[in-house]
């Protein structure tokens, strides 16, 4: 039996959107752990640096960089910064995720709409290509994209995002095929309902105490294990996508959903 360690990111560059808070701050905290260097990225540098110096205190590898993937620009800009400063990037983590409206899909406007999809859809699809296009020219690499059972099952009242993350599902699919033969693994995960930020902004759609109450305990009770998920069991799942430990994994939905898909 080999002693390798499978899950050991030793000498790994890392980047992680939307990693200032919740899920993508466990994931690069996590990632982190297993010796990477991790890139904390999100919309705000003040957020990305809290989470990157507490990783460097507790004796990791980390640094911030400012980047909303809804804006072409700033995604060029944080690419040709990872060329110029590390010269490779060995992990992509695509979390940052917009979610701006809860209600009839039917009543869904135009603003709205296109936040939801320059971000899932447009902004994950070019972080996958450049990512890509620099992976290719170091030999390989692995890409984690955040979905959601939203995207397998539209979620009530969050149709556009629904939409946006099948389409995300369907885009990883579609990339591992394209790259399959280039030592670059491209997978997903599909959370369910999370502990977090995100999570907390649909309850408090809830009107007062009592009823966000409810809807917690609602849901809850839609997964069968009759809880919601933590950030750290999202972080967990995915670090064995981007490891050794999955050497033979790609283009797959995994769903982190306490059975919800089952």
């Amino acid at each position: 039996m080999s002693s390798k360690n499978l899950f050991d990111l030793t000498g790994k560059v890392a980047l992680i959107t939307g990693a200032s808070r919740g899920i993508g701050e466990s994931i690069a905290r996590t990632l982190a752990e297993y010796g990477a260097h991790v890139i904390v990225s999100s919309r705000k540098i003040d957020g990305c640096e809290a989470v990157a110096s507490s990783i460097r205190d507790a004796g990791g590898s980390a640094e911030a960089y400012a980047c909303h993937i809804g804006d072409m620009d700033q995604i060029e800009s944080i690419w040709a910064h990872i060329d110029q400063t590390h010269g490779k990037l060995d992990i992509l983590v695509n979390n940052a995720a917009a979610n701006p409206y809860f209600g009839p899909v039917e009543d869904t406007d135009l603003g709205a709409f296109n936040k939801t999809v320059d971000v899932n859809i447009r902004g994950y699809f070019f972080m996958c290509a450049r990512g890509a296009q620099m992976m290719k020219k170091a030999g390989g690499g692995s890409i984690v994209n955040v979905a959601s059972v939203n995207g397998v099952n539209p979620g009530h009242y969050q149709g556009i995002y629904s939409v946006t993350k099948a389409a995300v599902v369907m885009m990883t699919r579609t990339l591992a095929l394209s790259h399959a033969d280039q030592n670059i693994r491209i997978n997903c995960v599909c959370p369910g309902s999370i502990a977090g930020p995100m999570l907390e902004s649909s309850i408090a759609f809830a009107n007062g105490p009592e009823a966000q109450a409810e809807r917690r305990r609602r849901i809850a009770a839609v997964h069968p294990m009759g809880r919601m998920g933590e950030p750290d069991e999202v972080a967990a799942a995915v670090s064995y996508l981007l490891g050794d430990a999955a050497s033979f994994t790609t283009g797959i939905a995994l769903p982190i959903d306490g059975g919800r898909l089952a």
